[in-house]
């Protein structure tokens, strides 16, 4: 079992990289890490629109407390945004030892330009991207580290490694 449970929550709008940091930190951690995506919940599991007040609010906090009943530290990645996600976050950090939470704060252009590395490219376009974009979505938590378009993803993988160590 850990000593301590923690939750690592990395957020951001569609596109900026959060799902490859995700899964970087996670494989630097090694074991006892459960990663808790969440279009893989929302879109792939429960098929549900990104609302407020979707189930997949209810499962990833079913799931974080499970992982955290096995000794699991928690990694939660996703949009997750203020408005639908905030007080299921504010909640998962009570329940926690510890809490990392980090906001991929990116321009419109940087996050274009990322989306357009990815192998899932063509799964939309700019258009949407712009449709979801949400503009400076912290959760004002004093906490929260704030990336911006000038850091590589080895440079935020590295910070997230060292914080959480």
């Amino acid at each position: 079992m850990n000593s301590s449970s923690k939750l690592i929550i990395i957020r951001g709008n569609s596109g900026s990289g959060k799902s490859t940091i995700a899964h970087r930190v996670r494989s630097e951690m090694g074991d006892k890490v459960m990663l808790l995506q969440q279009d893989v919940l929302r879109r792939d599991i429960l098929k549900v629109e990104d609302r407020e007040g979707n189930p997949v609010i209810g499962l990833i906090e079913q799931l974080a407390m499970y992982g955290k009943s096995l000794g699991y530290d928690v990694l939660l990645e996703g949009i997750l945004s203020k408005k639908k996600y905030g007080s299921l976050l504010e909640g998962l950090m009570e329940k926690f030892d510890e809490s990392f939470v980090y906001y991929f704060d990116l321009s419109f252009e940087e996050t274009l330009r990322r989306h357009g590395l990815r192998d899932q490219r063509t799964d939309f376009d700019e258009s949407k991207l712009r449709e979801w974009w949400l503009e400076d979505d912290t959760l004002d938590i004093r906490s929260e580290h704030i990336f911006g378009d000038s850091m590589s993803e080895k440079q935020i993988t590295q910070k997230i490694i060292d914080d959480i160590a």
